[in-house]
């Protein structure tokens, strides 16, 4: 049954405002160049993941979405820019109308009750959205309403007849030469699927309205060839330009209420329902507030995004379909679109009629939401599909215990030293051995390679350059020995006094280096392990103000080095204490 809710909200928007026009840069205004350049200065860093459908629970590469998008709005925050994250649910279409049917519940409260565990998802694991959108909320259906009719005033939508095989799975159509015949093996029933995705699809014919794409085919090859990196991995930029290049059909954007009554209605013509790609879409730009951008400070809600972190699944919807919508309305587009792969199990994909879907919350209950986000974000495939296995996640886990973990508690609870006393005496005096100076000189480097890693949306290069790191310091360590130096030997003749300060001073110099490779790795790292990195920071006594991208930087803190927290015995006080269970 149609929500009379959408049906009863107007849309009282009929036309836009353009903004004035200058023929070139001599005669803009300086005052409009000055207050343009402060809102650009202004926009805050605006990130996204899909909306997510409400017809299933979700699964693990729901998690990897999320927790990717978060990794990349913390890491922005942690350079000091306000940062703003969008997350929330799809709950219009087909798709969802059949499975209230199928649970023999009324839609509205379908959608009501399912909602929440994407929500409870993302408290779960630590995530920082700013916005949790419900397609059914008051002010996307607006939006899409107004977005619709500025489509229609521009022509860019017109009435007509259409045929075709539509997935309801993936509430598309699909080209007869993009379908075939197969035996589901599961029923041994003969079906037509979509060759891409494996997904029945049902032959439709309806009239209904659609949208000129094929209008916009050289405007989105312009766009391409001057945003090289708008998709990110570059290869699947280049299936995009190629399916675009190829040539672009007129894409069918509503369906009947008599197939479709769940969904926000065509504003002139109730008896057709938006289709929900549009629909769904729309929802990055409900939540900067359109259409009611103040001229003049239309980028301070985010918009246009940074980045929509997506599956590589729905690539054509996000780098195709979105960026002729907005084209047509001379929007700005988003800056980029990070495509990332997809979680196997057992080397097959992930599906619940075969069993073999991962569920998260189970996951995040026995690791804690730290230990999956470092693994998902480590292991997680942005080209190529990963593998996840509960032992993975286990090895993972053991390998930040005995390195980042193993290298705290060493440096933290060495008895033969003192961290303050390394941090005041030893910045001005570092190891010159040539360890030492090749020490200092990774750590010199890190944060910029990590910082250019980050720019080019690979969270888990990042991170393995980080721990590469730590893998360095913790041989420098090794092979400096500082609890050999400490232990008290005969001086052989030098005077006593001038033997331990130059003992002294060498064990400073060696546990300084080491200070500081967990203090800026750990910075880095905040994005990715919010609680474990607090801790780990707290134990090095650095205060919460020197925690910013900016101080990660070798002798940039000088006032760190007395814990802020219990150093702990035992497996008591650590960083990474052990799991419950190996198994």
């Amino acid at each position: 049954m149609r929500s009379r809710l959408i049906r009863t909200i107007p849309c009282v928007f009929t036309s836009s405002i353009s903004p004035p026009k200058y023929r070139n840069a001599r005669t803009v205004p300086s005052r409009v160049l000055k207050k343009n350049l402060k809102t650009e200065m202004e926009k805050p860093y605006y990130v996204t993941t899909p909306i997510f459908y409400v017809n299933a629970e979700p699964h693990v590469g729901h998690l990897y979405t999320i927790v990717l998008t978060d990794v990349l709005k913390r890491f922005q925050a942690l350079k000091g820019r306000k940062a703003i994250l969008c997350t929330g649910t799809d709950e219009h279409g087909m798709k969802i109308q059949r499975a209230a049917e199928k649970a023999k519940q009324d839609v509205r409260a379908f959608c009501d009750e399912n909602f929440s565990a994407f929500k409870r998802l993302a408290d779960s694991a630590n995530v920082q959205y700013d916005h949790f959108i419900r397609t059914s909320e008051p002010d996307h259906i607006l939006a899409v309403q107004h977005f619709w009719l500025m489509l229609k005033e521009r022509g860019y939508i017109y009435e007509s007849k259409h045929e075709g095989w539509y997935s309801v799975s993936d509430e598309t159509f699909y080209p007869p030469s993009a379908v075939h015949l197969i035996l589901d093996p599961a029923t041994g029933r003969k079906l037509m699927a979509s060759q891409e995705t494996g997904k029945e699809v049902e032959w439709t014919s309806e009239t209904n309205y659609h949208f000129r794409m094929s209008a916009l085919r050289d405007r989105l090859l312009e766009f391409y060839a001057k945003n090289p990196d708008f998709v990110q991995p570059g290869s699947r930029m280049q299936d995009v330009i190629s399916q675009v290049t190829s040539g672009l059909s007129d894409l069918s954007i509503s369906r009947p209420v008599g197939r479709l009554s769940w969904g926000i209605p065509v504003p002139h013509d109730t008896s057709q329902t938006i289709y929900v790609w549009l629909d769904a879409l729309i929802n990055y730009l409900t939540k900067a507030n359109y259409p009611f951008q103040v001229p003049g400070q239309e980028h301070a809600t985010g918009w246009p995004a940074d980045v929509h972190v997506i599956g590589k699944d729905i690539v054509r919807f996000h780098c195709i379909y979105w960026p002729a919508f907005l084209l047509a309305l001379d929007l700005p587009l988003p800056k980029q679109i990070l495509t990332h792969a997809h979680w196997t199990l057992g080397r097959e994909k992930m599906s619940k009629s075969r069993g073999n879907v991962v569920n998260p919350f189970y996951a995040l209950a026995r690791f804690g939401s730290d230990t999956m986000r470092y693994y998902l974000v480590h292991s997680g495939g942005i080209q190529d599909d990963s593998d996840y296995d509960n032992q993975y996640v286990i090895k993972c886990y053991k390998h930040l215990q005995g390195d980042l973990g193993n290298l705290v508690t060493r440096v933290v609870r060495g008895k033969g030293w003192d961290v303050r006393r390394a941090v005041i005496w030893a910045r001005r005096e570092t190891d010159d051995s040539a360890e030492g100076k090749a020490h200092v000189e990774a750590l010199q480097k890190l944060p910029t390679v990590f910082n250019r890693r980050m720019a080019k949306l690979n969270p888990g290069s990042a991170i393995k350059l980080v721990a590469a790191v730590v893998q360095q310091t913790n041989q420098y360590m090794q092979q400096a020995a500082p609890w050999d130096l400490a232990v008290p030997t005969d001086p052989h003749g030098v005077p006593k006094e001038d033997w331990q300060l130059s003992v002294s001073k060498k064990v400073d110099s060696i546990i300084y280096l080491c200070a500081e490779s967990i203090r800026i790795c750990g910075i880095l790292l905040q994005p990715v392990m919010p609680q474990r990195m607090k801790h780990l920071l707290d134990l090095m006594g650095v205060d919460e103000g020197r925690r910013t991208f900016r101080d990660a930087a070798v002798g940039k803190d000088v006032t760190y080095g007395v814990p802020m927290v219990e150093v702990g015995r035992g497996r008591e006080g650590v960083v990474f204490p052990p799991l419950d269970s190996d198994l």
